[in-house]
């Protein structure tokens, strides 16, 4: 059944990006945001090269923190222009806004194929000039809740791994709804995003309980403010502002909370490292 449809013959839909969108890996590839989901990008291709890491999840405790925004960006990232083949799906079936934001009319999705027998590679659509390409949420017509806890979910993630470098997936946050958790199982791995002076530090504890130590590749730190002089002197960035005192969880706790965890990913030694702008802290090898 995959064989018969080839990526090459999905029809191209352009999307119009703009600075609003926030997919700075397009708007503004030199910038520092930019500059650190390509780090990222690095970082997750050790994991891929060595076989360990090819779908990943993408989630956050609480709404707003960012995470379809480092979907976004990761996604475009790990394409490089179309050299890799990426798919990002649009798991947040509640409030999806991935369609919304890149400006896409409602079609079928992700939803249709776990509630009937469409084909998922029959829902992609290939976004230009991202470079990638996605399942969007489509129309669910029962509780979207049980539709993940349904084998129907394992069934469309196995179709379309053999046409993919990497799959993405943007999930509902982790409070007040247990759907990331259902979807984390059909991951590799997961992402978990935070924001800066916003995420309260327990949340950030509660949600990588909930997940399991072992299942949690790294987090995003998301909203920071403040460039390092490198990027203010090379670049010509200036006029950032930094934030002290913050009561929610911040770059220091965050590094402080992950060495505590002392955990391993997959038989591999990981230690932690905090980015910066967009945060990106990730488990490195």
């Amino acid at each position: 059944m995959e064989a018969a449809f080839p990526l090459q013959q999905i029809p191209t839909e352009e999307v119009h990006v703009h600075p609003g969108s926030r997919i700075v890996m397009h708007t503004d590839p030199r910038s520092a945001g930019a500059d650190r989901f390509r780090f990222l990008r690095m970082c997750l291709r050790e994991l891929w090269n060595a076989g360990k890491l090819k779908s990943l999840l993408i989630t956050s405790p609480l709404p707003q923190d960012g995470k379809s925004t480092v979907a976004l960006n990761l996604a475009t990232a790990l394409a490089e222009g179309g050299k890799r083949t990426v798919l990002l799906i649009e798991a947040d079936l509640y409030h999806p806004t991935l369609t919304e934001r890149l400006g896409l009319e409602g079609r079928l999705g992700l939803a249709d194929c776990l509630e009937g027998s469409l084909h998922p590679v029959l829902a992609l659509r290939r976004l230009e000039p991202l470079s990638w390409y996605l399942l969007s949420a489509g129309e669910p017509r029962s509780n979207p809740t049980d539709l993940f806890q349904t084998e129907a979910l394992a069934r469309v993630i196995q179709k379309l791994s053999t046409h993919f470098d990497w799959i993405l997936i943007d999930s509902p946050p982790l409070t007040p709804l247990t759907d990331a958790l259902s979807l984390a199982r059909h991951a590799d791995a997961t992402l978990l995003v935070a924001r800066e002076g916003r995420t309260p530090r327990e949340s950030l504890e509660k949600a990588i309980a909930l997940l399991g130590r072992q299942r949690v590749l790294g987090i995003v730190l998301n909203g920071v403010e403040g460039l390092d002089r490198l990027y203010s002197g090379y670049y010509g960035y200036s006029g950032y502002s930094r934030k002290n005192g913050l009561k929610a969880i911040g770059r220091e706790e965050a590094r402080k909370e992950v060495f505590r965890f002392s955990m391993k990913w997959r038989g591999r030694a990981l230690r932690w490292r905090v980015f910066r702008p967009f945060g990106v802290g990730i488990f490195k090898p």
